[in-house]
């Protein structure tokens, strides 16, 4: 596909296809509650449909984001690191979400996919994809581990075999909080600038991350959801959902782009959880399942090499 036009039209179809398939998956798991629609226009260009589920039997909140969104220069956050892009007009579309469960023993999920193109006058399009899928337990269990990578590895495998493991090893360096010297979970997959090998492969790599996202998610939700948890769980899970609040406002690249770019903040900010605390100086009792987490947040091979 080389038409500018065509390319976009594409993607922008299957983000919002995908952000649809989402929400009724997601919405069926927790079976009481619907997600409610704003939809949103910028100034600056563009808009969106900005779709959250609260306070349902399984989901305490769940967002899922789609926007096609444009401006006249790239914000910071954006050309930092593709410098000879600074100062061009852009147009991104993608989708957006973060899941934070209401039982402790269910993880806290993050998935995005996403593309850009950055214009200048009488040049083609500077064009790429990003994205992936991160999962962040509180009470992890290896099994849903093993799964969530399984899927992840499987889904990266019909495009090379170095594929899985460099999107890997990315997502455990892109979330980690250097300040706590830890990963913000148990990783998944990162990628950015993907435009190696042309337009449809790095779209249909884009769609399998898309598409593999319930795949690797929704049975863990079906193990977990009903699992028994007390006040100590609940007190222990809104203490470590303050470490997501911290990545999102410290390292995020997606959130500062979007609050730079001039982009709605409620929609921009919903990933943040309905509810946190924060606590001075705690530790967990050593020998404790609060204490066992730290072992999961850092970088490792997940799955059996062979």
């Amino acid at each position: 596909m080389t038409d500018p036009a065509s390319r976009l039209a594409a993607v922008d179809a299957f983000l919002g296809d995908l952000q649809d398939r989402i929400c009724t998956a997601l919405a069926q798991a927790d079976g009481t509650a619907a997600f409610a629609e704003d939809r949103w226009q910028r100034p600056e260009g563009g808009g969106g449909r900005s779709r959250v589920l609260k306070d349902g039997a399984v989901f305490e909140q769940a967002g899922v984001n789609f926007s096609r969104v444009s401006g006249e220069r790239l914000p910071p956050s954006a050309s930092a690191h593709r410098p000879e892009l600074a100062g061009r007009s852009w147009t991104a579309v993608g989708v957006s979400l973060v899941v934070h469960p209401g039982n402790p023993y269910l993880p806290t999920t993050h998935a995005n996919v996403r593309y850009f193109e950055a214009h200048a006058d009488g040049q083609a399009p500077v064009w790429w994809f990003g994205g992936g899928f991160d999962l962040t337990p509180y009470y992890p269990f290896d099994e849903d581990v093993t799964h969530w990578h399984t899927v992840a590895r499987d889904l990266c495998a019909p495009f090379g075999d170095d594929v899985y493991p460099h999107w890997k090893r990315w997502c455990d360096e892109y979330f980690y909080l250097k300040h706590r010297a830890e990963t913000r979970g148990i990783g998944g997959l990162f990628y950015d600038d993907l435009n190696e090998g042309g337009f449809d492969r790095c779209f249909a790599l884009t769609q399998a991350v898309g598409n593999g996202f319930l795949d690797a998610y929704l049975p863990i939700v079906e193990r977990r959801k009903a699992t028994p948890y007390g006040e100590r769980e609940r007190e222990f899970q809104l203490y470590r959902r303050g470490r997501y609040v911290e990545f999102n406002l410290v390292y995020d690249r997606g959130t500062l782009f979007g609050l730079q770019s001039g982009g709605r903040t409620e929609s921009i900010l919903m990933s943040l959880p309905p509810r946190v605390r924060f606590e001075y100086a705690y530790a967990p009792e050593a020998g404790t399942a609060e204490a066992r987490l730290a072992d999961y947040l850092r970088p490792r091979e997940w799955l059996a090499r062979g």
